[in-house]
């Protein structure tokens, strides 16, 4: 029967005093002096990545070399052995070049001053001023070949049509006449 007011006991005892709880660690148990004072520091090793075989270079050496059936290649893949060319493909813990993210170049910074200054505003007005005063030259230059725009009657004018030479033509029916010699 569970006391009066108390929720009833789980079946299971618990361990005695002497009971710990956790993974006790053989190799080095000197609590936070230890921890704080000595860290394990893991020197690294040069890592040597082993490119995979390249096997149509090694197809394009073997027919020079004049293998002809599966044996022959067999053979020279096995005496040969040559590797792919590393493409600076980034792998785990290999190192990344300045001014790279995620395998693409980062952008210039924009520079604030600039921005501040109101100077890619004046940028664009001097670009426009320019475009006004080459679309006026433009206008002036059509305005002083004698103010008439070049239209399709003024183009045949200046560029006359070759003259067709006359020919007579002749029915069909008169050409197997029968003429007298």
């Amino acid at each position: 029967q569970p006391e009066l007011g108390k929720p009833k006991r789980n079946c299971y005892p618990l361990p005695g005093p002497d009971f710990t709880y956790g993974i006790y660690m053989h190799k080095r148990d000197g609590g936070v002096a230890e921890a704080i004072g000595h860290w394990d520091s893991v020197k690294a090793r040069p890592h040597k990545r082993v490119m995979p075989r390249d096997f149509v270079a090694l197809g394009c050496k073997a027919v020079d070399e004049g293998c002809t059936n599966a044996r022959e290649f067999a053979l020279y893949y096995k005496f040969k052995d040559i590797r792919c060319k590393d493409k600076n493909i980034l792998r785990y813990g290999g190192k990344v070049p300045p001014g790279m993210t995620f395998g693409r170049p980062s952008r210039p910074s924009t520079p604030i001053f600039d921005i501040i200054q109101h100077r890619y505003k004046e940028l664009w007005m001097e670009h426009q001023r320019a475009r006004t005063v080459v679309q006026h030259v433009v206008k002036k230059k059509v305005g002083t070949l004698g103010g008439v725009r070049e239209n399709r009657t003024t183009f045949l004018r200046t560029h006359l049509l070759p003259v067709k030479e006359e020919s007579f033509w002749h029915p069909q029916r008169y050409e197997k006449v029968w003429a007298p010699h």
